[in-house]
Formats: structure tokens, sequence, C-alpha cells
């Protein structure tokens, strides 16, 4: 039974640990070569904030150590920036 307890307080940590909030480096890293809207959100998900500026779109993710905006024109990526 102890066993038992100890596997399964074990495996809730690393699934604790699995949930941190990631940083600039990691959206930036899991972005990289991603060209379309499509595929930066198949890539690291939907954005915390998106602003709409004609037919220009800023995609703003949230991260433990700042923020990483997406400039998405159309259909494309056009630039990153880390804030």
């Amino acid at each position: 039974m102890r066993a038992l307890r100890l596997a399964l307080g074990a495996l809730a940590l690393l699934a604790l640990a699995s949930c941190e909030d990631p940083s600039k480096e990691d959206i930036v890293e899991k972005s990289r070569g991603v060209e379309t809207r499509a595929a930066l959100e198949k890539k690291i998900g939907k954005p915390a904030d998106i602003q709409r500026l004609g037919p220009i779109e800023l995609w703003r993710y949230r991260t433990k150590n700042g923020d990483v905006v997406f400039v998405i024109t159309g259909e494309r990526v056009a630039l990153q920036a880390a804030e």
C-alpha cells in the first residue's frame, strides 16, 4: 500500500511539473520555421490575446518571463517579438 501511495505521489509531481508555464525561449523555439497562422496555432496553441488592426493581427502569448507577440498579415506570420 505504501509503495502505491509513493508511486501515485511521484506521478502527481510529474504531472504538475509538466504543467509549468512556458518561457519566452520555449515559445520562440516551438514556433521556429512556422509561416502560417494555422501552423502557429497548431504548434503553440491559441494566443492569450488577439488585437486586430485592419488586416493585421497581433497574437500575444504570455509566458512566465514575459510576452511573445506575433504579427499576422492575412494567413502569414510576418514577425515575432519577445517583450
